[in-house]
């Protein structure tokens, strides 16, 4: 019998008799032979994955009277395991990490079995957690509080693992656990006492979005550990959760993080495999009934600006747009266009979209303050995709994409096939005696509605995404693929995408012209968004605009 291992979308739920059958033959074996208890800790030291899927336990009341128990194995799904490994990332490189959730994906679950393997295996550690209220941390008998949870753990797996002289009476207290064996604790804090219990290892702080005063708490714990754990579903733009998952960067497995920045990691309702299609549609509807989207918005689909007014393409338009060549039936047919975004400040980065037709093909980004070797680097990115034209932001550090392009051209080593065209946002309108709906005689002219060429392209490409919208949600409503988007689901860096597109607002001068906001207060530029605006409509290259102009 194989030992349970972490569960993939296609074999979900797991074999939880299985699995039960499986951990009471290693025990049976382990008390024939007490000695095999050594190296299975030896082991288990360093593989927390291993052991929450070997001997862990969760609890879901849910599940009570269905073919499911309430209290079952816990079996980490892909992300969950992915989250565990991203808070080993954290300790080794003694790194802040934030973790920006949807509803339900058992996140604090992970972390809570984190923290007793860290108690088990960890000599000394002393392990924090803190909430906004009390209860919430703890409440005897109420498995909705983090300590209750870990009691739960803990009393499920087998006293073999249990340290030495563990009494639960006296070890296991209120918001505090006690290491008899190794000195290792768990303690618990709330509200503004959050950070002032002492030092330690490693610091939870379990819907950190929702505090009431988050400074007083940064200020706290900043002396008192080197590593902070931020858990929380969304609340809004401009607190300290959503100004800490801006200036950090998303951590991915296997690539080396930038020291000194917040990691973020992200949990998404699609990577959990009990969450289909069929379900989100159904919680929306609930919501939307309930008159609850702004709700659903946030604690679902992530969405930061769900209650901010003024947004200019909404997170709904965005959802509708992925996999629209699918839903649709449309292909890439046409050209291949590139948009390069070169940073301009020292916490931005450079962003490069590619788009093929209607469908945006891949995104990328990264952090290189030199222009000539992001110019070089956009163009290897490009090269052997056929005629291309790769726009460029040419406005501050940009012109010096413009000088590296010109070298390269003039040294042989430009791609005959790349064509660099600027792009400038702050160009007059396209078109000014055109209507921004075209056709439309009751519809402002360019000239009236649009204060720039930035604001043009935001505005155009809104108009991309509610048609697309609308194509997918009405089957009478008449569309061409050239006036739609797709944004494939297996797009690198897609969930970055949604939110980046939907984060611009827009707002009037006091001529009453449309202007963009890409970057609301406490939030950061949206550079893959910018990119992809530019790469969808792209200037010619005599610096004016392709206009396409799109029907709504």
């Amino acid at each position: 019998m194989q030992p349970p291992s972490t569960a993939k979308a296609d074999n979900w739920p797991p074999n939880y008799v299985g699995v039960f059958a499986w951990r009471q033959q290693q025990i049976l074996k382990i008390r024939a032979n007490p000695a095999l208890i050594i190296g299975a800790k030896e082991f288990y030291r360093t593989n927390p994955v291993a052991f929450i899927n070997h001997w862990c336990d969760t609890y879901d009341p849910r599940n009570a009277g269905g073919d499911t128990p309430a209290r079952m194995p816990f079996i980490l799904f892909e992300k969950q395991a992915e989250l565990v490994t991203f808070l080993q990332a954290c300790l080794t490189d003694q790194e802040n990490g934030l973790v920006e959730k949807c509803r339900d994906m058992g996140a604090t679950w992970v972390c809570a079995a984190f923290s007793i393997w860290l108690w088990l295996f960890w000599p000394g550690s002393s392990v924090g957690w803190g909430s906004r209220k009390e209860q919430l941390v703890d409440k005897l008998g109420d498995p909705d509080s983090i300590f209750e949870k870990m009691r739960m753990v803990l009393r499920g797996i087998p006293r073999e693992f249990w340290p030495m002289g563990l009494s639960p009476n006296d070890h296991m207290t209120y918001m505090k656990f006690i290491n008899p064996e190794n000195g290792a604790t768990i303690t618990g804090e709330a509200g503004d006492n959050i950070g002032r219990g002492g030092r330690k290892l490693i610091y939870f702080k379990d819907e950190s979005a929702h505090y009431e005063r988050p400074e007083k708490i940064e200020a706290a714990l900043a002396d008192n550990t080197r590593v902070q754990i931020d858990i929380s579903s969304v609340n809004g733009l401009g607190n300290v959760f959503h100004r800490k998952r801006e200036a950090g960067l998303d951590w991915m497995p296997g690539t080396e993080a930038q020291k000194g920045k917040t990691r973020v990691f992200v949990m998404d309702w699609r990577d959990h495999p009990a969450k289909t299609q069929d379900w989100y549609d159904t919680r929306k509807q609930a919501a939307q009934d309930a008159g609850l989207l702004h709700l659903f918005a946030q604690e679902v689909d992530r969405n930061y600006s769900a209650a901010v007014e003024g947004v200019i393409i909404p997170a709904e338009w965005v959802k509708a747009a992925i996999d629209a060549h699918v839903k649709l039936g449309f292909t890439d047919e046409g050209g291949w266009v590139a948009a390069l975004d070169v940073a301009d400040s020292g916490g931005d980065t450079n962003a490069l979209a590619k788009r093929k037709g209607p469908i945006l093909k891949s995104v990328e980004e990264w952090g290189e303050r030199d222009t000539g070797k992001t110019t070089r680097r956009a163009v290897t990115a490009c090269a052997g995709l056929g005629p291309l034209e790769l726009q460029y932001d040419c406005i501050g550090v940009g012109a010096g994409v413009k000088a590296e392009s010109n070298r390269l051209a003039d040294d042989g080593l430009l791609p005959s096939t790349i064509r660099f065209v600027p792009w400038n946002a702050g160009a007059e309108v396209l078109n000014p005696k055109g209507r921004v709906v075209e056709k439309d005689r009751d519809s402002p002219l360019n000239a009236d509605f649009y204060k720039n060429l930035k604001a043009q392209a935001w505005w155009q490409l809104r108009l991309r995404f509610e048609r697309t919208w609308r194509a997918v949600n009405d089957p009478s409503f008449t569309w061409t693929a050239d006036e739609l988007i797709s944004l494939p689901s297996d797009l690198p860096l897609l969930r970055k995408v949604e939110k980046e597109l939907s984060q611009a607002t827009a707002d009037k001068t006091p001529s009453m012209k449309l202007v963009v906001d890409k970057t609301p207060e406490g939030t950061r530029s949206p550079n893959l968004a910018d990119a992809i605006v530019m790469a969808f409509w792209p200037a010619n290259r005599a610096g004016r605009v392709i206009w396409e102009p799109l029907r709504i």
